[in-house]
């Protein structure tokens, strides 16, 4: 059984009497298997299993504890524990009272966000300050949501108090984009949780027991979401030297405080190292005995046998780093898969990347642009989104920005026009039009925001009759809109054909085929591999525009490969949005940001560009304490050999580096740089 497997002080915590427990798990001490051997002791003590809920940072995590039980446990019994991230609990619950819930990404929702933000006139309004961009607004209030539970304008003048000119602006915008989603039935990911913890303030659901991992990452939205559920039992598990998540909202004092929010509260700590060898713990803490400590420990090794001390790796030059590090792991017995290169900045992977390949050694890259970010798996998804759910106007907005001469705003107004021309229904309105005039799209104008623009005259269609546009399309009263480009014309031409035929396809794969080989999105690998493939000159590399046309083309055959493994289209969407960031692809060298590496473990790390401003990041970091966390969990990946990296100097930029403060602090350099040995490099 679980339990058996767990050693004295997991065995304590995984057996706590119910009430408010809180486990703190350092680096490689086995938290998995304690929350697993809890859920164990819970099962076998009485408890239901759909009494229990399991809340994780990601979902692999939780399959990852839910298969283990399964071992032990029958699987109709399992199955019956709630469990996921916060997330996709709060979608699941939802979706139960609200079928017609659509879950949209953060690009979607900054999309709709800029469409409202746009049809303000903040020049008329004479402003002393200059306004923030729909961008940064829109991340500021996002950042809100998960960080505080007070006013938006109290929260955010606190930060801008010179912005109050302008706060009733910026209110009025939220304002109406809380509506809009409202009215489509969109939510943003912040909104499954504050839906669900409006729910819960109402209605209770019982559970005898609520864990939750990860618990140094929980931001305020989610510790009252928490509180909201009222569980019997309270079981978190978390480190607070693994706390690096500030910067999006997480809140280490949810951590720091439990015992006084909860103050019959019993604390258990995991000291037992089962990954790192003696050397590589002795460094992780003496760094990090720099911070508070907020709860008294201290690791201990748990591994025994031959170790290496880390060894600290210095070079002249930037580049000249990147390339011993490729040579270095070219010439290694350790299987590319098990190693990790492991960076505070995002600019240094791209160098060791390029050295890499250079060499021929195969890489994947995880913490930088996903696979389902990327803008040509963008549209395809857009697309099955709108099939999946017509009224999906974000999904509409999205393919009609690559439109020539069409914007967010514009796109906005031509979805409207398709559902008054369809009498409400989208598709009809693109199709088989019934009404045949443009509706009123100006009904509440207000000239002191600049909602509106002024009534615009009606267009005529025999503008565009040299486009030789099939008789359907020419006919279509949506060419009577007077900001309606040629180019947009023509996209709507490619648009209406692929939706004639794929409208009455369930297939995800057969919709795919159709929409890989349409003229529209034809159209968008053209355009993105000529993005790609210019140079700062603005000439076009024919052969950096082929490997782009060819690295797109691979995408989205994936992307059909993954579709084949369903029979329905709306089955194949959500999992691609609520999964769609947790899957990876590729093999060899991990490079990881160390936000990325968190949770992972490798038998030889490198940890590069260990020089100040870089690691620690003077420019991004939150706190000193923070980036020290940082470092802590960088090098606690590490199993058996630990590399830090640094150089001297970046002969691109002409600028000296000095070496990371946490370096001194690990007692690996002492007072100036060493001086570097022949070929540039030294190991100590």
């Amino acid at each position: 059984m679980p339990l058996s497997s767990l050693n004295a002080e997991q065995l304590s915590a995984a057996t706590a009497p119910l009430g408010h427990n809180l486990i703190i798990a350092s680096a490689g001490t086995g938290k998995t298997s304690t929350i697993v051997g809890r859920i164990a002791h819970l099962l076998q003590s009485g408890i239901k299993p759909q009494k229990i809920l399991l809340l994780t940072f990601t979902n692999k995590a939780a399959g990852e504890m839910i298969a283990r039980l399964e071992r032990f446990f029958p699987k109709r019994v399992v199955s019956k524990i709630e469990s996921g991230t916060f997330h996709a609990v709060s979608y699941r619950w939802l979706k139960e009272m609200h079928p017609n819930l659509a879950l949209k990404q953060p690009s979607e929702l900054k999309t709709l966000f800029r469409s409202i933000y746009e049809k303000r006139n903040f020049e008329r309004m004479n402003l002393s300050t200059a306004p923030f961009s729909a961008t940064y607004l829109y991340e500021m209030y996002s950042l809100y949501q998960n960080a505080s539970l007070e006013g938006f304008d109290v929260w955010f003048l606190e930060k801008y108090p010179e912005h109050e000119v302008v706060m009733d602006a910026y209110m009025h915008i939220i304002e109406e984009f809380e509506a809009e989603k409202l009215s489509y039935g969109f939510a943003s990911f912040n909104d499954l949780l504050l839906r669900m913890k409006a729910h819960l303030e109402e209605h209770t659901i019982p559970f005898d027991e609520v864990l939750v991992d990860e618990y140094q990452d929980t931001n305020t939205l989610q510790s009252a979401l928490i509180d909201s559920l009222k569980p019997k039992s309270l079981f978190c598990v978390g480190d607070y030297d693994q706390s690096i998540y500030a910067f999006n909202g997480a809140n280490i004092e949810n951590i720091a405080t439990f015992s006084k929010r909860y103050p019959n509260a019993k604390v258990f700590t995991l000291k037992t190292n089962y990954r790192s060898t003696a050397p590589i713990l002795s460094l992780a803490n003496r760094v990090i005995e720099r911070n508070e400590r907020i709860y008294p420990k201290k690791l201990e090794v748990g591994r025994h046998g031959k170790s290496y001390s880390p060894k600290l790796l210095i070079y002249n030059d930037l580049f000249e780093q990147y390339q011993a590090i490729a040579h270095s792991i070219k010439h290694t017995h350790v299987p590319n898969n098990d190693i990790a290169v492991i960076f505070r900045n995002n600019s240094s992977a791209d160098g060791i990347e390029a050295s890499l390949r250079e060499m021929g050694i195969s890489c994947k890259r995880k913490g930088g642009t996903s696979f389902f970010d990327a803008k040509e798996i963008k549209f395809l998804l857009d697309i099955l989104s709108l099939l999946v759910n017509p009224k999906d106007m974000m999904a509409f907005i999205h393919i009609f920005e690559y439109a020539g001469g069409v914007g967010s705003a514009l796109s906005k107004e031509m979805f409207q026009c398709f559902i008054h021309f369809g009498r409400g229904s989208f598709m009809q309105g693109v199709l088989h039009p019934i009404e045949k005039e443009l509706p009123k799209l100006n009904p509440k104008k207000n000239v002191q925001l600049g909602l509106f623009d002024d009534d615009f005259e009606i267009g005529s269609a025999t503008r565009f009759r040299h486009l030789e546009l099939p008789q359907e399309v020419y006919n279509h009263p949506l060419l009577k809109h007077p900001k309606l480009t040629q180019e947009g014309v023509k996209f709507f031409e490619r648009f209406y054909s692929l939706m004639r035929h794929v409208k009455h396809q369930e297939d995800p794969s057969a919709v795919l085929q159709t929409a890989l080989s349409s003229r529209l999105y034809e159209g968008i690998v053209e355009m993105l591999s000529k993005q790609r493939g210019r140079l700062k000159n603005g000439e076009i590399d024919e052969e950096k525009r082929k490997t782009a046309r060819e690295r797109i083309i691979r995408k989205a055959n994936l992307l059909l490969n993954l579709s084949r493994q369903y029979k329905e289209l709306r089955r194949f969407v959500n999992a691609m949005v609520l999964g769609g960031g947790e899957l990876s692809e590729g093999e060899g060298v991990n490079l990881l940001t160390v936000h990325a590496s968190k949770g992972l473990e490798f038998p030889e790390v490198y940890v590069v560009d260990l020089v100040d401003g870089r690691f620690p990041n003077r420019r991004m970091m939150s706190s000193i304490e923070e980036e020290r966390r940082l470092f802590y969990v960088a090098v606690t990946r590490a199993k058996d050999k630990l590399y830090l990296s640094l150089a001297k100097y970046d002969k691109l930029k002409k600028v000296d580096y000095k070496p990371s403060q946490f370096l001194h602090e690990a007692g690996l350099i002492k007072g100036e740089f060493v001086e570097a040995e022949t070929k540039g490099n030294k190991t100590t």
